[in-house]
């Protein structure tokens, strides 16, 4: 059976996160009825993973499954003619027909971003936060969340997932070029839980301006408790910025690990 990849960026403002609700509108939800008034057919895509009601994707990957061979140029164009502006398919191809989104997939990259000055443009991307924390205590810390780690301690209480080991291989604040305030932080890992991200971001934030030592971390991670870590920064800041498969280009050639 033919399989196909979607390449997804959206901003996840009006969105209940990326997997489908009976009641809420959803990322994925709008794709595959754009899908099913394209081919007059129903279709149900899988993505690499979940977003959270108001994360942003820059690179999100989906895939479906249909019986027979499709026009990807025609259906590409159809297709961001039917989404919302906050959607954009960016990329439609044919892959083997084994291929899988979520269980093929390498490794995530994510990106938040804070600004300490005052700023416009940017609002519903970056948070804004004061004191200004600093970068240097930050990076201390996320150093020590390197390599293979139980992350109970930034995974939401209510989450059911059993398993909390995940491997980072990059974790790291660089300050935007140009930009007087802002810097983002990168982790890229080859998994996240539910909430992960955002918990370990406010933990951060908290130890730049001085709530925490950076050596902190190590006993949160020790832990396996939520209530040890700090607050889950808000969900705008935080962008899905890249899915990697075997077949694609390394990361770590954006993204050197320190």
């Amino acid at each position: 059976m033919p399989t196909y990849r979607l390449d997804i960026e959206y901003i996840g403002t009006d969105w209940h996160g990326w997997q489908i609700q009976p009641e809420d509108p959803t990322v994925q939800g709008a794709i595959q009825d754009a899908l099913k008034t394209a081919l007059r057919f129903p279709i149900s895509i899988t993505g690499s993973g979940r977003t959270d009601t108001g994360v942003h994707a820059a690179g999100q990957v989906a895939h479906f499954s249909v019986d027979a061979e499709i026009d990807t140029f025609k259906l590409l164009s159809s297709l961001n003619g039917l989404l919302p502006d906050s959607i954009a398919v960016r990329a439609l191809q044919p892959v083997r027909n084994d291929f899988h989104a979520r269980y093929d997939a390498r490794s995530r990259q994510y990106r938040y971003r804070i600004g300490t000055l005052p700023f416009a443009f940017e609002n519903a991307i970056r948070l804004h936060i004061r004191p200004a924390p600093e970068l240097d205590r930050m990076n201390a810390a996320a150093a020590h969340l390197l390599g293979r780690h139980d992350f109970s301690s930034f995974c939401r209480t209510q989450s059911e997932t059993e398993n909390r080991v995940c491997t980072i291989d990059y974790a790291r604040w660089e300050a935007v070029e140009g930009k007087e305030g802002h810097s983002d932080f990168v982790i890229r890992a080859d998994r996240f839980l539910h909430g992960m991200v955002r918990a370990i971001v406010g933990t951060l934030i908290e130890v730049g301006q001085g709530k925490r030592e950076p050596e902190d971390v190590v006993e949160i991670l020790r832990a396996k408790d939520r209530t040890r870590a700090g607050f889950a920064a808000p969900p705008h800041g935080l962008t899905l910025e890249a899915v990697s498969y075997p077949d694609d280009s390394p990361l770590e050639s954006d993204h050197p690990a320190p």
